[in-house]
Parts: C-alpha cells; sequence; structure tokens
C-alpha cells in the first residue's frame, strides 16, 4: 500500500500554522463570504484582463455578480461594472476598444447584450431580444453573434407576442412528443436553440442558422461550446443532432458557410459525441472534441484537428489516455493548451499541433484558461486556495497571482492541510485519495474521519476549493476528511473510468470500504467515530453502503438515487441507455443488484435525507422513498427538502442551513466519547 504525501500546506495563500489560534475557523458562513472569481477574458493586446467577480448578499440571499478589470502587470485591480444587475460572459472586440456582455438590467425581459466602451463612458444595451442571448461572440469589430432558443414557426418580432401570451395564459399544460423533456432544473418547451448575428451600429438582428435545417442540441444546460465563428467571420461551426430518431442523439460538427448553402458535417460517421469546436486564430484549422463510445457522457474526449482548406480531419496524440477539455488556441496557432482533468487535479496541458502532450502545471487546478502574447490568464485554485487570478507562463509553468480580493479574509481564517495518498482498492487496484486535515492537526490526537463520497459517478474530486461539501468547512468541524477517486472516476483513463458501467455499484462500494480501512489503520484516526455521505451519484453510492456491511456510525444521502427503476423520470432518461432497458434480457439482474432500495431490509444505520423540489435529475421521489423507507423500517432519519432548490443547493441561506443540518446529524450520531 503506497502514501504518497504532497506538502501542499497553504505556503501560498501566507496563512502562518501558528496563527491558528487566533484566526477565524473556515465556517459554512466564512466559506460564503469568498468572492468567487470567474473565467477571464484577456485584451487583444494583452494588457488588460476582465473577469467576472461573484460575491454574496446575505440579506438579499443572492450571489452579485460584476466584472473587474485588472492590468496584465498585477498593478491595476478595479471593479469595471456596478450596477445591480449581474454580468458575465465579458468579450473584448477585436480592436480592444469596446467590451461586450451580458446583462439584464432595469426592465429587461431577459439577459441582452450590452457594449461598454473601454476608452470611457456607460455600457449601453445593444440587443433588446426577447428570448435572450447567450454565448456572444465577436464576428469583426461590428458584428457579434449569440444563440437563443426561439419558436422557429414565428419571426423574430412575433416572439415577445407569444411569449407573454403563455405568461398570462391560465392553461399551463405542457405537451411533448420527444425527449428532451428537461434539461436538469428547467421543463423544456417548444422552442429551439439556434444562432444570430446582431449589428452593432444598427442593433438590428439576422438569423443564421434559423432555417437551415439545424438547431443546437436540445439536451444541453446552456449553450457554451455548441458553436463558434471563423475568424473571417464567414463561417460558422456548430453541433447538431444528425439523427431523426426521437429516442437517440447523434450530436455532430457541422461547417455552415454565413453566405448561404448547405451546411457539411464534418464528424460524419462517429455515433458518440463531437463537440466544442474551436477555430484557430489563423483560420486554418477547427479542433473539436470527439467520444466514439456512444451513450457514455465521460468516454474520452479526442482533439480531433480538421484543415479548413482540404476539409481532411485526424486525431491529435491519439495516445495520450485523458480527456481533452478547455481547449485554447495559443496565438500563432500552433499549440492547444487544455485544462485537464488529470489524476486529481485539473493541470494546463500543452497540445502542440506536432509534438507531444506535455504538463504545464502541478499540484494546483487550473480553469478558464485564456491566451495573452506569452501567457495565459487563468483561474488557480486548491483546497486552501479560493478561485484566484493568476498569469501562468506556459514555459516554466509557474504563475503569478493577479487578484488580492480575499487576502485580508484568509489572513484571518485557520486553514487546514491535505494530502494525496493512494490505497489499494477494489482488485487491488490504485486508487488516489484526497485527505483534508483541519487547522492545528496534531497527528497524535485523534480524530473523527469524514468520507466524502464524489457525484458523477463519471467525476473526480480535484484539489479545487469547492462551494458545496468543502472539506475545509467539515474540517473546522475537527473531521478528518477523506475523498476517494473511487473506479468510475475521471482523470485516471477511459479504462478506469468505465470500469464500473453497467456495474455501478460493487467496485465504488469496495473502494470506499478500503478507504474506511486506511483511514482506520492511521494512527490519528478514531476508528469507532468514521461517516459518510455524498450527493447524486454519492448519495447513490451512501444508499448502497446503508444496505451493506460498513463501519459508518452515521450517513448523509443528497440528492441520491435510491431506486434505478424510477430513475427514469430523470432528464436524461429519454434516450435509449448505452446498456439498454431494464426490460431486456439480463438487465432486470443488473438492475437488481445495483438498486439500493432492494436492500432496505439491512437498513440500520442513521441516514440524514436532503432533496430539493426542483431536481430533475433525480428527482425528489428519491428523496421521499428513501426517507419513508427508513421511517417505516424504524431506522433514526430525517427529511431535510427544499421546495427551491434543485440537484445542488445554491442560495446562500439554504446553504448555511443545508451544513447546520449536516453537523447537526453528525453531532447526534457520531458524538465523542465520554
Amino acid at each position: 500500500m503506497k502514501h504518497l504525501a504532497l506538502p501542499l500546506l497553504l505556503a501560498s495563500l501566507a496563512v502562518a500554522p501558528a496563527a491558528a489560534d487566533s484566526a477565524q475557523p473556515f465556517s459554512a458562513e466564512r466559506s460564503w463570504q469568498i468572492q468567487r472569481v470567474g473565467n477571464p477574458e484577456v485584451s487583444p493586446d494583452g494588457l488588460q484582463i476582465v473577469a467576472p467577480v461573484a460575491r454574496a448578499v446575505m440579506e438579499d440571499d443572492k450571489l452579485q455578480t460584476d466584472l473587474w478589470l485588472w492590468s496584465s502587470d498585477g498593478r491595476v485591480q478595479r471593479p469595471l461594472t456596478g450596477d445591480p444587475a449581474n454580468e458575465a460572459t465579458p468579450r473584448f472586440s477585436p480592436d480592444g476598444q469596446t467590451l461586450a456582455f451580458i446583462a439584464q438590467r432595469d426592465d429587461d425581459k431577459a439577459p441582452q447584450l450590452y457594449l461598454l466602451p473601454l476608452a470611457g463612458g456607460e455600457a449601453r444595451r445593444l440587443t433588446t431580444f426577447a428570448t435572450g442571448v447567450s454565448v456572444p461572440r465577436w464576428a469583426g469589430n461590428g458584428r457579434l453573434v449569440f444563440a437563443s432558443r426561439v419558436w422557429a414557426d414565428l419571426p423574430l418580432d412575433q416572439q415577445a407576442k407569444r411569449q407573454k401570451e403563455r405568461e398570462d395564459s391560465k392553461m399551463k399544460a405542457q405537451v411533448w412528443d420527444a425527449g428532451p423533456m428537461a434539461v436538469f432544473d428547467t421543463l423544456q418547451d417548444d422552442r429551439e436553440g439556434h444562432v444570430f448575428s446582431v449589428d452593432v451600429a444598427s442593433g438590428e438582428v439576422a438569423a443564421i442558422t434559423l432555417g437551415r435545417g439545424l438547431q443546437l442540441p436540445r439536451f444541453s444546460q446552456g449553450f457554451e461550446g455548441t458553436f463558434d465563428i471563423s475568424p473571417d467571420g464567414r463561417e460558422l461551426a456548430l453541433t447538431a443532432d444528425s439523427n431523426p430518431a426521437i429516442n437517440i442523439d447523434d450530436i455532430d460538427v457541422y461547417r455552415l458557410p454565413l453566405a448561404g448553402g448547405e451546411a457539411r458535417n464534418i464528424s460524419q460517421g462517429n455515433a458518440g459525441t463531437d463537440g466544442s469546436p474551436l477555430y484557430s486564430p489563423d483560420g486554418r484549422h477547427l479542433v473539436f472534441l470527439q467520444q466514439r463510445v456512444p451513450g457514455f457522457y465521460a468516454a474520452k474526449a479526442r482533439p480531433m484537428l480538421h484543415e479548413l482548406r482540404s476539409g481532411d480531419t485526424r486525431e491529435l496524440h491519439a495516445g495520450w489516455d485523458r480527456s481533452a477539455s478547455g481547449l485554447v488556441w495559443s496565438r500563432d496557432s500552433r499549440t492547444l493548451y487544455g485544462a485537464i482533468d488529470d489524476a486529481g487535479t485539473t493541470r494546463v496541458y500543452e497540445l502542440p499541433l506536432t509534438g507531444k502532450p506535455r504538463a504545464v502545471t502541478g499540484q494546483s487546478s487550473f480553469s478558464g484558461l485564456s491566451m495573452a502574447p506569452g501567457a495565459i490568464a487563468a483561474v488557480r485554485q486548491s483546497f486552501t486556495e479560493p478561485p484566484t487570478l493568476v498569469s501562468l507562463d506556459p514555459r516554466r509553468g509557474t504563475a503569478r497571482k493577479l487578484s488580492t480580493l480575499n487576502d485580508a479574509l484568509l489572513a484571518d481564517t485557520a486553514l487546514g492541510s491535505f494530502e494525496s495518498v493512494t490505497y489499494a482498492g477494489a482488485n487491488g487496484d490504485d486508487v488516489q485519495m484526497w485527505v483534508n486535515y483541519p487547522a492545528g492537526f496534531d497527528p497524535g490526537k485523534k480524530y473523527p474521519v469524514f468520507v466524502v463520497i464524489h457525484g458523477g459517478p463519471h467525476n473526480g474530486v480535484t484539489n479545487a476549493m469547492q462551494f458545496r461539501w468543502n472539506a475545509q468547512v467539515f474540517s473546522s468541524w475537527g473531521y478528518v476528511v477523506i475523498q476517494p477517486n473511487f473506479h468510475g472516476s475521471s482523470g485516471f483513463g477511459e479504462k478506469f473510468t468505465d470500469s464500473i458501467n453497467p456495474e455501478w455499484a460493487q467496485m465504488p462500494y469496495e473502494d470506499v470500504i478500503a478507504s474506511a480501512k486506511w483511514a482506520a489503520a492511521q494512527p490519528w484516526a478514531d476508528a469507532d467515530r468514521m461517516v459518510a455521505g455524498g450527493g447524486s451519484y454519492g448519495g447513490y453510492l451512501t444508499s448502497v453502503i446503508l444496505g451493506r456491511e460498513h463501519p459508518f456510525k452515521a450517513l448523509v444521502n443528497h440528492a441520491g438515487v435510491y431506486n434505478l427503476y424510477t430513475q427514469y423520470a430523470a432528464d436524461f432518461a429519454g434516450t435509449v441507455p448505452r446498456f439498454g432497458g431494464f426490460w431486456e434480457e439480463g438487465n432486470r439482474e443488473i438492475t437488481d443488484r445495483n438498486s439500493p432500495h432492494l436492500s432496505a431490509g439491512n437498513f440500520k444505520t442513521p441516514t440524514l435525507v436532503i432533496h430539493g423540489q426542483r431536481d430533475l435529475r433525480v428527482p425528489v421521489n428519491h428523496g421521499i422513498e428513501a426517507y419513508q423507507t427508513l421511517l417505516v423500517r424504524g431506522v433514526p432519519t430525517r427529511l431535510v427538502y427544499f421546495p427551491d432548490e434543485n440537484h445542488w443547493v445554491l442560495k446562500p441561506q439554504n446553504s448555511l442551513f443545508w451544513y447546520s443540518q449536516v453537523r447537526r446529524w453528525l453531532d447526534l450520531y457520531n458524538p465523542p466519547a465520554n
């Protein structure tokens, strides 16, 4: 059994461990005081960076997001907007004179495009598009393109009328003939996703894809990554479903000339998902991501390079066993950089058009890459560093900190330490795990252990500051928090990720139990005071554990799948499953082996159940079924129900209540020995 300790203990935050006694604990309330830096946008000359910054306004129970401006040398840091409305998606014009962004200000009925002259002056509204604007892209200095969901049977000037008629109607029924019925927490209506252009001078909007036989994917939570505009503004690359069947998706990448003519499917023949098209700055290439396993959302995403002139397409770095994501082009169009899920960390990788992939960064996680001359603006974070704007040297891998918004708060906050360990899991395979220790951790003392089980299942715990299930918040309660990247997790190669399909339960269960055994063997662990819990798939696996042998005194099940048969009500369940339906030969046995509800006769551990009414990914019936089964069984339980939350608890005051209820449950059923 390996133990690979990493010295990741707050040095970059300048928080002295000796000051932990006088500093404030990193409580849930403290975590909501963190200002959250979003994805940056670098100006064309590389001298300025704009990024959204969100801060909690507790009395209004919301996050307020404004745009901030930094100079690339770090000397300037100031707010750029201060309107009561939230601003998002900043985009510099090619000449660097204007910043486009999205906001819903004043009497706007939906998010609109605004233009801010950077030489001075107030932002002006560019669009009054009835169905709202998202994902803006500049097409030269005089035009932008954007996406919106519209009624394809109506002229654009009639959209607002239908929208008002439906809002005012007393009849609220909805009808579906095909999927998706919902996406995440929103019931889908009969609108389609399309791309439009708007003239900067006149504000006149023109349809690009409407009426041309294509629409953006329907099962999409927003339109980020669904289209791009060529540097010369003459062509659109977009993703669309090429399969006419109502219960099978085949998302392909198309090239569509703006002047007219037929769209060309450049990924035809791949039955998996193709997406995230991105033109090179020199206009010679288009890169997109290709997954080759239909019905497997975590299949390896392969970077495909399409030459625009010849039409040839080839895979880049075919032997590289990671999924490409968050790609950006270097300004000379010779190299791609990506924010890659890699063994428990989101690393920046260099992906040259010729040559081998190279990891640029180390243990901290990086995201939101935006290219500057000789540098990359990015957001860096870790378990103990909140999202922080940095300038990254892509050659050396060194990062220079630009944002200092949270420095004063962190200087008076007692944060703990963390390390990565590797232990033997199912089949004797190596399993990576993050361990977060309380502030002032003393290895000579005994600590309770909280096993936090991630969702997905095909996600991974990365070295980043989560604002839900925050490991350092749990550590401030006195727990050592362990988070295993069990079989099925992403970031460890496609074989490892796919190893649990379709048997969702067994190997992750073994890995979690093995993680608890690893912890119990440590000299600092109180093996009699161990708890576990998780959300989504983590809630599912918690329910699996509930019906099997385990060492935990209490469990927390948030938004967990409880009954695989009733999960057919999920938002994604309207397409043919990868391994077929439960009614097909052999599948009922698989379903029964993996559905937690069929082990209810073994339930005996006190379990806190949490669910949101607006959750359409794991509908609320799962939480109610689990809770009432526990009641009938006579097992201590409590249901925490959020009528205004979805799969996640996002509102500040609800989040604080969530943490308080979890802490109450653990204090009640995992108290310290007298």
